[in-house]
């Protein structure tokens, strides 16, 4: 086994850019690989429905292009996490195509395995009916309607599909929705270094300089697998990682502290220490890896639940503010009963209030105090169709514009309108519908891969 297994981590989602600088700093540095994370489901669920990416298509291609050409030049591999943001076949057919672009317009003789994570809704039924998938929480119980219901069904993969690609010896790997760490984290496991070291390390990097101080995603970072530590360095000479911003950063998306399950086991932080050995780098030591008793794989689907209307306003007027839950409510009545031919669920009415629990809603911990002296007002509905959004909508705005409060004294208008035209479209809406756990005996064989040999883009 080599001594040491450096990764290269341009950025921390593919498209939201990085220094040059500092990604040739990385490439002076002889990493033996390029791994990149694609995105997620953060964004929610609409680009997952979708098949649509949240990222910018030229952001993302002047990101592969440059990687792909540090690749080239080291002779290494580069891979891409959760490809095209959801990591669905839409996804990972987009994120090909521009591969494919980049290969004719730079002459490179590319070979690209691509890993796909999209699930067969019949396999999935099979697997239902066999008491094979269970809820993550919050989720509940599962039927089959709701997988044919979905859109687009992914699976998040570990590290086992690719490293089954790596031993064709690709230039490049893309994986459709590919659980956060494992595209840093295969290379190093197939290479001989401990899965609970690189797992945390690749838990950081898919971060990229985050875990710096200053931190940014859109700057590089590069880790360093040892025998029984890692080593973490940012590229750019203003950042640094300290044990305070790395040991910080490990807490980053995890509901414990000590424990991240994914597939087939959980990292174990237990006896993980922190130490700086030098002003910007920082060593990790004692990180495990627990493999679990049963392999499991964690669904995401995503469904249509309709079409959005928005429209949005100010109020400045502090008496109606001291009313605005009663006025609302007054408003939901005024549209039930002006749609009373309309069931509840043909339609959704939501208000966000910002400056009065717009961003936390019922978690807010400060509802009780009083209001600012304006609030920023959004009216949205959801129907099951844009027309009746837009209707719904339409009717609450203009009731809600001249509804009368008590001690009113203006009547021209109670909403100040930034645009016009006051509503905006929004399109689909999609919700989620599976954040379940499907167990498997093989934590290959569901995702679909093949290699694929581009050649100046012939």
């Amino acid at each position: 086994m080599q001594a040491e297994f450096k990764i290269l981590a341009p950025t921390a989602i593919l498209g939201y850019g990085f220094p040059i600088k500092s990604f040739e700093a990385g490439l002076t540095e002889s990493p033996d690989i390029i791994a990149v994370d694609g995105g997620s489901t953060d964004p929610g669920p609409y680009y997952l429905g979708s098949g649509k990416s949240f990222t910018d298509r030229e952001a993302v291609k002047r990101d592969l292009r440059l990687i792909i050409r540090g690749g080239q030049k080291l002779d290494i591999p580069v891979l891409v996490g959760t490809s095209g943001g959801s990591g669905a076949d839409s996804h990972l057919n987009w994120t090909e195509k521009i591969v494919k672009e980049l290969a004719s317009e730079e002459g490179w003789n590319l070979k690209v395995a691509l890993i796909g994570s999209q699930f067969d809704k019949e396999y999935l039924k099979a697997k239902l009916a066999d008491g094979k998938i269970s809820p993550l929480a919050p989720a509940e119980e599962i039927k089959s309607a709701d997988i044919d219901n979905s859109t687009n069904i992914v699976g998040q993969m570990g590290i086992e599909p690719i490293i089954e690609a790596l031993d064709n010896e690709p230039d490049v790997v893309l994986c459709g929705r590919a659980y956060d760490p494992t595209v840093f984290a295969a290379p190093a496991v197939k290479a001989g270094f401990k899965p609970g070291l690189a797992f945390h390390l690749g838990k950081i990097l898919e971060c990229a300089s985050i875990a710096a101080d200053p931190g940014s995603g859109s700057d590089c970072m590069l880790g360093t697998l040892k025998e029984d530590s890692f080593i973490l360095k940012p590229l750019n000479q203003e950042r640094r990682c300290t044990v305070t911003s790395v040991a910080a950063h490990t807490l980053y998306e995890k509901a414990d502290p000590y424990h991240l399950t994914g597939p087939g086991g959980e990292i174990d932080l237990t006896d993980t220490e922190f130490t700086a050995i030098s002003a910007r780098e920082v060593e990790v030591t004692g990180s495990k890896f627990i493999p679990a008793e049963t392999y499991t794989i964690k669904l995401e689907g995503a469904e249509l639940a309709g079409y959005r209307t928005i429209s949005l306003a100010g109020v400045r007027d502090p008496i109606m503010i001291s009313q605005l839950d009663d006025i609302l409510d007054s408003i939901r009545a005024m549209v039930r009963d002006n749609f009373d031919y309309l069931s509840e669920d043909d339609y959704q009415l939501i208000f966000k209030k910002y400056g009065q629990d717009g961003v936390m809603g019922d978690l807010e911990p400060n509802r009780n105090q009083p209001a600012n002296y304006e609030l920023g007002l959004v009216i949205e509905a959801i129907a099951k169709t844009q027309e009746l959004a837009d209707t719904i909508c339409s009717f609450t705005r203009s009731s809600l514009l001249h509804y009368g409060y008590k001690g009113r004294k203006a009547t021209a208008g109670n909403l100040a309108f930034p645009y016009s035209p006051s509503d905006f479209k929004g399109g689909e809406v999609y919700s989620f519908s599976l954040h379940h756990l499907l167990e498997v005996d093989d934590p290959i064989k569901p995702f679909k891969s093949e290699t694929r040999e581009f050649k100046g883009g012939n």
